[in-house]
């Protein structure tokens, strides 16, 4: 009996202090893939090497909220990053062949044009600039506006659905869309 109550609090104690991709991977939280722990201390940023095309959130592990494009995401390079304290275990999403758009589906017609716009974090504050950047697109700084230094990662950053911006990035983007089977 006093095995099994301390074997249970140890786990609540591995539980509370945020055990690491391991048992992360032995509790299932990998569904079968591999899983890895990226933690944001000192609500620091923090890039956690991964070479993932995307990924997915299967555990929270710290109290501050992990909001993806806002406090975590994968940037070009395939890495995972977390910011503003944001603690979690990730696993790759998608992935294969096609990247899960079955059918062999493509855009239209004309699709593939650039899109030049402005977005701007106002008052120092997060902004999503909704933009389909599409798969195999890509985004660069034209001009920047503010007077704040818009680093890609950090200040700036995008994902299919647009470009964020925050802590008072302003600046001219250009997407290049571009479709990759």
């Amino acid at each position: 009996m006093m095995t099994r109550v301390l074997g249970i609090a140890a786990l609540t104690l591995m539980a509370l202090l945020g055990a690491g991709p391991d048992v992360a991977k032995a509790q299932g939280y990998g569904h079968g893939r591999d899983s890895i722990e990226c933690r944001s201390n000192d609500y620091r940023y923090n890039r956690c090497n991964t070479n993932w095309r995307d990924a997915r959130l299967v555990r929270q592990l710290s109290g501050s909220r992990c909001i993806r494009g806002q406090t975590w995401g994968v940037d070009r390079g395939g890495n995972v990053w977390v910011d503003r304290g944001c603690a979690a275990v990730f696993v790759e999403a998608g992935g294969g062949p096609g990247g899960g758009h079955g059918g062999g589906w493509r855009p239209g017609p004309g699709w593939d044009t650039d899109i030049s716009f402005v977005c701007e974090s106002r008052d120092f504050r997060y902004n999503m600039c909704q933009v389909d950047v599409g798969r195999g697109g890509g985004v660069r700084i034209v001009r920047q506006i503010s007077g704040t230094r818009c680093i890609e990662g950090r200040t700036w950053g995008y994902n299919r659905a647009g470009v964020w911006v925050d802590q008072g990035c302003a600046a001219q983007f250009v997407v290049e869309r571009r479709w990759r089977d």
